[in-house]
C-alpha cells in the first residue's frame, strides 16, 4: 500500500536519494529540511507516515516529534540517525516514534517498516489487544490508554483498588466512570462476590430507598412481594452508585447511616440486617460546589470522597484516540460483519482535532456509525459525523485550501487538479512561486495546467472553498 510521506533532513544528497527511492515505490513525498519546516508541514497536511533525521541545525528531529506528536499523535514517525545513538532511539521510541533506523540506510528494512506503517495495522497486528479480548474482562486490562493523563489516572485506581476505603470517581459523561469502578472491583480483595450499580438519578426516593434497602410484602402500594435490596446483594461485594449528586437529601442522610453503621432496614421491616459492602459513588457533577450550596452532605461528601480517581476528558488524552477509534472499528466491524482495516490518514487527523464533548462515548458512537456507512476498507472523511468535519475545517490551519479537505471521493488525477488549483489562488497566478511550492519546474507548471484545462483567469476569480 501506498501514501504520502514527508522527508525530513538537512543532507540535501540524502534527501534527494529517499525521494526518488520512496517516489519509484510509489508514495507521494513531501520534504521538510529541518525540524521547524516539518511541525508546519504536519499541522497543514494529514501525512501517512514522517521519515524524521534526528541531527538537524535548525530543531532536531527528537524536538519535532515532541511538537508533532503533542498535535497529531496519529501520525506514524520513523527516526533516522547517523551515529546509531540508542540513547537518542529510546527517547524517540518513549515520545511515540514508530520505530528508528540507522544511517547508511538499509532499504530492505526501510521497505518492510513503510510496509507496516501503510498497511494501517490493526491491535491485532500491533500486539495490542483487541476491544472483543479485552471485553471479556472487567479489570484494567480493558480501559484503553497509554497517554500520561490515563496513565496517572489508571495508577491512582490500581492503588485504590487495594484498600477498603470510598472511593469517588468523578468526570464529565462519557468518560468511563462505571468501567473504572468494575476495574477496581475486579482487582480489589471483594472480586470473589458481587459487584451490584443503581444510577441514583433513574429513581425517584421511594424507588430508590426500596432499591438500595429492600422491602417487605406490602410495605407499600405495589409491594406485593418481598425485595431484599441492592446493599445485601452486594454483601462483602462492591455497591456502585452512579450520579451521587442527584440524590436527594433525605435519601442521603439514610445512605450515610447504612455506611457508617454497617446495617440496613427494609422498607416495612423492623428487622435490622448487617451488611459489609464497599462504596463506590461516581458523579459528573461537582459535589465540592453541591455541599457549599447545601444541596449535598458534607459528612456523606467526606464519606464517599476518601480517595478521589478523577477521569480526563478525551480532549485531554487525544493521545488514546488513534488506539480507541481502532479499538472500536475492530468491535463494530466485526459485529456488523465487515472487514475494515482502519482509517485513511485525514479521517484520523479529523478524530485526533475534534473536541469530542460527549467524549469516549461520542468516539465510539461516531465510529460505529461510520463502520456501518462504510463501503470499503478504510474509513474516509466521507463517513464521519458531520460535526467532526465542521469542526476539523473550520480548524485548518491558515491557507489550507477547504476543496482538498474533502477530496477522499476524488481520483489521484483530480485531487492533483485540486492542488495545482489551490497553489495558483495561494500565489495569486505566479506560476514561479506555485512550481517553487510544488517543487516542480516551470515547465512542468504548464504542462499539468494544459493537461487539467485549467484556465488562470477562472481560478482567480473563485474565491477558496
Amino acid at each position: 500500500m501506498t501514501g504520502t510521506i514527508l522527508i525530513v533532513d538537512d543532507d540535501q544528497g540524502h534527501l534527494t536519494m529517499l525521494t526518488t527511492l520512496l517516489s519509484r515505490l510509489g508514495h507521494g513525498v513531501d520534504k521538510a529540511r529541518d525540524g521547524l519546516e516539518a511541525v508546519e508541514a504536519a499541522q497543514t497536511r494529514p501525512y501517512d507516515l514522517i521519515l524524521m533525521d534526528v541531527r538537524m541545525a535548525q530543531m532536531d528531529g527528537i524536538t519535532a516529534l515532541k511538537e508533532i506528536k503533542a498535535t497529531n499523535p496519529a501520525i506514524p514517525i520513523i527516526i533516522m540517525t547517523a551515529y546509531s545513538s540508542v540513547d537518542k532511539a529510546v527517547e524517540a521510541m518513549k515520545l511515540g516514534a514508530m520505530d528508528y533506523l540507522t544511517k547508511p540506510l538499509n532499504f530492505d528494512d526501510l521497505k518492510q517498516i513503510l510496509d507496516q506503517a501503510m498497511g494501517h495495522l490493526t491491535p491485532a497486528q500491533t500486539g495490542q489487544p483487541s476491544q472483543t479480548a479485552t471485553m471479556e474482562h472487567s479489570s484494567f486490562e480493558a480501559i484503553i490508554g497509554q497517554s500520561p493523563a490515563m496513565i496517572r489516572t489508571l495508577d491512582i485506581a490500581r492503588i485504590a483498588s487495594q484498600s477498603d476505603a470510598g472511593i469517588l470517581i468523578t468526570g464529565p459523561s462519557g468518560t468511563g466512570k462505571e468501567l473504572f469502578a468494575r476495574a477496581i472491583h475486579a482487582e480489589s480483595s471483594r472480586s470473589d462476590f458481587p459487584m451490584v450499580a443503581v444510577n441514583c438519578a433513574a429513581l425517584n426516593h421511594s424507588l430508590l430507598e426500596s432499591e438500595l434497602f429492600g422491602h417487605t410484602k406490602g410495605a407499600f402500594t405495589g409491594a406485593d412481594r418481598k425485595r431484599e435490596g441492592l446493599f445485601r446483594k452486594a454483601h462483602q461485594g462492591t455497591l456502585f452508585l452512579d450520579e451521587i449528586g442527584d440524590m436527594p437529601l433525605d435519601m442521603q442522610a439514610k445512605l450515610l447511616r447504612a455506611i457508617q453503621e454497617k446495617e440496613v432496614q427494609a422498607v416495612g421491616s423492623d428487622q435490622i440486617s448487617q451488611v459489609d459492602v464497599r462504596i463506590i459513588a461516581a458523579t459528573n457533577k461537582d459535589l465540592a460546589h453541591q455541599v457549599e450550596e447545601r444541596t449535598f452532605r458534607e459528612d456523606l461528601y467526606y464519606r464517599l470522597n476518601v480517595i478521589h480517581v478523577e477521569l480526563p476528558t478525551l480532549k485531554e488524552r487525544t493521545g488514546d484516540i488513534p488506539l480507541l477509534a481502532q479499538t472500536f472499528l475492530n468491535l463494530h466491524g466485526e459485529k456488523n460483519r465487515k472487514a475494515l482495516k482502519g482509517f485513511t490518514p485525514t479521517a484520523m487527523d479529523a478524530l485526533t482535532r475534534y473536541s469530542w464533548p460527549g467524549n469516549v462515548r461520542e468516539l465510539e458512537n461516531a465510529v460505529e456509525r461510520s463502520v456501518i456507512l462504510s463501503l470499503g476498507q478504510y474509513i474516509s472523511e466521507k463517513e464521519l459525523p458531520l460535526n467532526v468535519m465542521k469542526e476539523y475545517r473550520q480548524a485548518a490551519p491558515a491557507g489550507t485550501d477547504q476543496s482538498l479537505l474533502s477530496a477522499g471521493d476524488k481520483s489521484l488525477e483530480e485531487i492533483e487538479a485540486l492542488a495545482l488549483a489551490a497553489t495558483l489562488r495561494q500565489t495569486g497566478g505566479n506560476k514561479t512561486e506555485a512550481a517553487r511550492i510544488l517543487n516542480i519546474t516551470r515547465t512542468t507548471l504548464n504542462n499539468k495546467i494544459k493537461k487539467y484545462e485549467l484556465s488562470l483567469a477562472d481560478i482567480l476569480s473563485q474565491d477558496s472553498p
